[in-house]
């Protein structure tokens, strides 16, 4: 299975259950930015207990990799769980929506794009794929999330919203981080 085949199960699958989410990380920093290599696949999903089940089902025993225990405990405990596909070593990572003011704001700031020619996909805003990567910065210091932000404000500049970028940097505490970018406006 190649990514883009494994992308679009995932959205059908996704959508069959009406599950609302999507996708961020590096696909979303590719598609508003410059290509790099990825071997996973982020989406981040309001999924309840009660959707489990059925999203266990769009995933086969016989290809996918799917601990329906680890995903009832991480819909709980609002954090995520992985589908696997063995075959090709491609991932899935699903982030449960932790339902606060960040999440709600980046639900309604999704874009439906068009990732492969037959397959249309909910994906972050590309501010929040600014915002969410200076929070992965921010955890583990690694720098293909701020050649990421760099490849969207070359790319995508002039259709961000600088203001809202500016707004929450502060109520997520990364200015610092933010301020290193040469790119973004002085002034919003």
């Amino acid at each position: 299975m190649e990514q883009h085949e494994l992308l679009r199960h995932v959205v059908r699958c996704f959508e069959k259950q009406r599950i609302p989410y999507f996708i961020t990380g590096a696909l979303a920093a590719i598609a508003y930015g410059e290509p790099r290599l990825t071997n996973d696949i982020d989406i981040v999903a309001e999924i309840g207990e009660d959707d489990v089940a059925g999203l266990k089902n769009c995933y086969p025993e016989s290809e996918f990799y799917f601990d329906e225990d680890a995903a009832r405990e991480a819909v709980r405990r609002q954090f995520q769980f992985n589908i696997i596909h063995p075959g090709s070593g491609l991932k899935v990572d699903v982030m449960v929506s932790k339902r606060d003011e960040f999440d709600k704001s980046r639900f309604l700031r999704a874009r439906r794009l068009r990732p492969l020619e037959d397959t249309e996909a909910n994906f972050a805003s590309p501010e929040d794929v600014i915002l969410i990567k200076m929070l992965f910065y921010k955890e583990g210091e690694s720098e293909k999330h701020l050649r990421d932000i760099a490849g969207i404000l070359k790319i995508s500049g002039d259709m961000i919203d600088f203001s809202y970028i500016a707004d929450w940097v502060k109520r997520l505490g990364v200015e610092d981080i933010w301020e290193a970018f040469p790119e973004r406006p002085l002034k919003t």
